[in-house]
């Protein structure tokens, strides 16, 4: 019997939680260290369970990230996302909860509540420990956060630094069970090649609109073909409203443009191949309201 037949291998799923824009995706990419979930300074920006694989000696830890939990569920889009949160807590083995700083409010206690029932370890990452200026602030803060659940573990982190992320993957790790390993050494994400074009795509148009574009916007890929050494994607870019789209196209089409080629570089790294990219924007009225076409975001 060799060595590598008596090793203890451990494997588990992990969500990362916090209410909208508090730092869940970065956190997710620099975990990976590759990026695999979308990334702006917009709430909102994931709509989807990303999960990301990473695998590291004995043990590999099965990243979730999850949508914000929103406290205004009116929408049909975040009443989604609310589900979604809740079906990924149901089969974990560890969560992440992330806040931000010396803030916590309504958003964060509703997250809190989602994990009242939870049995499996919780870790309170605090994010953006270093944009502290008055650090004897700090631990006050996180008495006060930590007096309302029994955490696992309480970190403070930098996630654009990097402060930190080695401390939060060997806690996970010595929380997650004894097991087989469920992907392959080398597969970082669970979601096909179709699904990350899409969501590059996206990502460039929250970056580059910023303000001016509201949450209506989602993306189809109607071609995704590899023709000898170059991948050929279609992209469909559809809003909610005739005003949306023409923001998006830019005068002379000079935005659509801009992020074409953004997402296409970020492809071409992605895919490890030069990447055709050619985009269309189409109008869908009401569908960020359409409760039966969300289904296919959760």
């Amino acid at each position: 019997m060799t060595m590598s037949d008596t090793k203890t291998t451990r494997c588990g799923f992990i969500a990362i939680v916090g209410r909208p824009n508090v730092g869940k995706s970065t956190l997710l990419n620099h975990l990976l260290e590759q990026k695999i979930s979308i990334t702006s300074r917009k709430p909102q920006t994931t709509r989807h369970r990303i999960t990301g694989i990473k695998t590291e000696g004995d043990v590999q830890f099965v990243y979730v990230d999850t949508p914000g939990l929103h406290k205004d569920q009116k929408r049909a889009l975040n009443r989604v996302m609310n589900a979604t949160v809740a079906e990924v807590l149901k089969d974990v083995d560890v969560v992440l909860f992330v806040v931000e700083r010396l803030v916590f409010n309504e958003e964060d206690e509703m997250v809190l509540q989602a994990m009242e029932k939870l049995s499996v370890p919780v870790l309170l990452l605090i994010n953006k420990c270093d944009q502290i200026e008055n650090r004897e602030r700090l631990l006050p803060h996180i008495q006060k956060i930590a007096s309302k659940r029994n955490f696992a573990e309480v970190i403070p982190i930098a996630v654009l630094s990097g402060h930190n992320l080695d401390t939060v993957q060997t806690c996970v790790a010595k929380y997650l069970p004894e097991g087989p390993f469920m992907f392959p050494e080398d597969q970082i994400t669970d979601r096909s090649s179709k699904f990350l074009a899409a969501e590059l795509i996206r990502e460039k148009i929250t970056r580059q609109l910023g303000d001016e574009l509201p949450y209506e916007v989602n993306v189809e890929i109607e071609k995704f073909s590899v023709e000898g050494h170059v991948i050929h994607i279609h992209g469909l870019i559809l809003v909610d409203k005739p005003g949306q789209k023409q923001i998006i196209i830019g005068h002379e089409g000079e935005r659509l443009k801009t992020i074409g080629k953004a997402a296409r570089l970020d492809m071409e790294i992605a895919f490890d191949s030069k990447v055709m990219l050619n985009l269309w924007v189409k109008v869908k009225s009401g569908w960020a309201d359409d409760e039966r076409a969300l289904q296919s975001l959760s």
